[in-house]
């Protein structure tokens, strides 16, 4: 392996540093796992959470070898050139340190959501560019894909793994079939420190969660749907939704309901929503 240093503009992160910021008494997190290397931060926390790993992990790697995203599509990027992290979370179990109960199995679509919003105003806030999410959780910057987010469930357990772009070069984005793969870096951001990007992206993620759990599950009393929708590009848009089964769908997205899904208005009139399909906004 290469070392870590070989970039100077794509310095290591510091377990010791993050650990001292993030795993504080009374915290969310528990416990942080910053790896050199790994196939895949996913697979490492399902791994921990079926040994029994309680909610709270975060597993960080710097170079991932077989990251998936949606629809098992390969996720790729250099070492240390992003921020390639997952969550370990347990929603479907009462919590009763902290007076939650468990959420209904029926709210759980919104964690990936969630996250999404976590990273979009972490990334609008540290790098200082203009970001937004298109349904239902790609993270769009300078009109390309930056980010995915995979959420992934396993027993009473859902895994959350982000892949962002961050000191990615031009010519080390993937080629894709859809929007154009970007990074922090080609759309021109001020800021590229993946530690604050890290710290932000993580807080936000607590913050949300704790509301969201405080509110029962409940997107719209702990003000997710609200923030979910005002982040949300492809509100108003024009689009063509490739379903998981049957033909596609075509026209404006109205909006995004308490449930997740997004409303899609066809030209006849009628409102669909969609739970689960590739959105491609037309121009």
């Amino acid at each position: 392996m290469s070392s870590p240093y070989s970039d100077l503009d794509r310095p290591p992160l510091s377990a010791r540093a993050l650990e001292r910021a993030l795993v504080t008494p009374g915290g969310f997190w528990r416990r942080l796992d910053l790896r050199a290397e790994t196939a895949s931060t996913n697979a490492d926390a399902i791994a921990a959470a079926q040994a029994g790993e309680p909610e709270g992990l975060v597993v960080v790697a710097e170079s991932q070898t077989a990251g998936r995203g949606r629809r098992d599509r390969q996720w790729t990027s250099p070492p240390r050139a992003g921020l390639t992290v997952s969550v370990l979370l347990r929603p479907g179990v009462r919590n009763e340190e902290r007076g939650w109960p468990a959420v209904p199995p029926g709210a759980l679509g919104w964690l990936p959501l969630l996250a999404g919003v976590a990273l979009c105003e972490a990334v609008t806030r540290v790098s200082e560019v203009e970001a937004a999410l298109k349904w239902p959780n790609d993270l769009l910057v300078g009109g390309g894909k930056c980010a995915g987010i995979l959420a992934e469930a396993s027993g009473d357990a859902v895994v959350i793994g982000i892949g962002l772009n961050v000191s990615t070069r031009a010519e080390e984005l993937p080629e894709t079939n859809g929007l154009p793969a970007t990074s922090l870096r080609v759309a021109g951001a001020p800021v590229t420190d993946r530690d604050p990007l890290l710290r932000a992206t993580l807080r936000g993620i607590a913050s949300w969660y704790q509301g969201w759990r405080d509110a029962d599950g409940d997107a719209e009393m702990s003000g997710l749907l609200a923030a979910y929708r005002r982040s949300c590009a492809t509100i108003g848009r024009q689009v063509r939704v490739l379903l998981p089964a049957g033909g596609p769908l075509e026209g404006e997205a109205t909006s995004v309901d308490a449930d997740g899904r997004l409303v899609v208005r066809t030209a006849d009139g009628a409102d669909d929503r969609v739970s689960a399909g590739d959105v491609l906004h037309v121009r």
